[in-house]
């Protein structure tokens, strides 16, 4: 057996146990639909309306996405000045904490309210927000991860403050950056969806979630939420995808 075919099978059994035995529970206990579908209901549901699924994932996707990069660049941004600046670093950290520290639901109304709820803005913001904590933090401990070897050649060639930030610290902290990165996208998945429950245009996941379990229509809502599940491992994926091409040299694949 291949090693990736070792890694994939504990999970893949793990999950077709955990869906075995949900049926079971639900079948055998008379589990009433409202309280929790069986997965075999879902699963019908989620094929009945797997196109409607796809087009409420695209337009949740475009909205993570959007959110995602903006937050991305705003912490690694903030991160990459925190380094530099001390008293920007005082100031940064516990903002970005408090920031992350502010649940979904308090933001997206307060959004809403300042840039109407029509707008995508709000929702986009809500991802900013929530994805930012994690780029900032990783990015700003790689930042301070410094060789004490390259440090002292740095001082040795009298090589400037940003100097060294852009040769030295930046490379070394890529592997940090795609840590929080691959933090960062799941959390805009489920940003994104919680911030379409507070209005706006009804064609996400979230919007469709809350509609179906307002009509009692609970397999299909569950089918939303499978939606936004493998919306969400596409997001992880193709954050993992990107680190294994643009960096090569990153600790966990030094370690094969």
């Amino acid at each position: 057996m291949s090693t990736r075919a070792q890694l994939l099978l504990p999970p893949v059994v793990v999950g077709v146990a955990l869906l075995v035995a949900w049926q079971v529970v639900v079948v055998a206990g008379r589990v009433a639909t409202f309280v929790l579908p069986s997965p075999l209901a879902i699963a019908a549901a989620f094929g009945t309306v797997a196109p409607d699924v796809a087009r409420a994932a695209a337009a949740t996707g475009l909205t993570a996405a959007i959110g995602l990069l903006a937050g991305s660049v705003a912490g690694i941004v903030a991160a990459v000045l925190a380094a530099r600046l001390r008293l920007l670093d005082e100031v940064l950290t516990p903002l970005s904490a408090a920031a992350n520290a502010m649940p979904i639901v308090a933001l997206a109304p307060v959004f809403n309210a300042l840039f109407g709820s029509t707008s995508p803005v709000p929702r986009r913001l809500v991802v900013a927000v929530a994805v930012f904590f994690p780029l900032f933090v990783n990015t700003a401990r790689g930042l301070r991860r410094v060789s004490p070897v390259h440090a002292e050649l740095m001082r040795s060639l009298a090589v400037g403050g940003w100097a060294v930030t852009r040769h030295v610290r930046l490379p070394g902290a890529v592997p940090f950056v795609f840590t929080g990165l691959r933090l960062a996208s799941s959390l805009a998945v489920i940003a994104a969806v919680v911030a379409e429950y507070f209005g706006g245009r009804q064609d996400g996941l979230g919007s469709r979630i809350t509609s179906a379990a307002s009509a009692t229509a609970y397999p299909r809502a569950w089918a939303y939420v499978l939606g936004a599940v493998l919306l969400g491992l596409a997001s992880y994926l193709a954050a993992l995808l990107a680190e294994r091409l643009l960096s090569p040299t990153t600790p966990s694949r030094r370690t094969r």
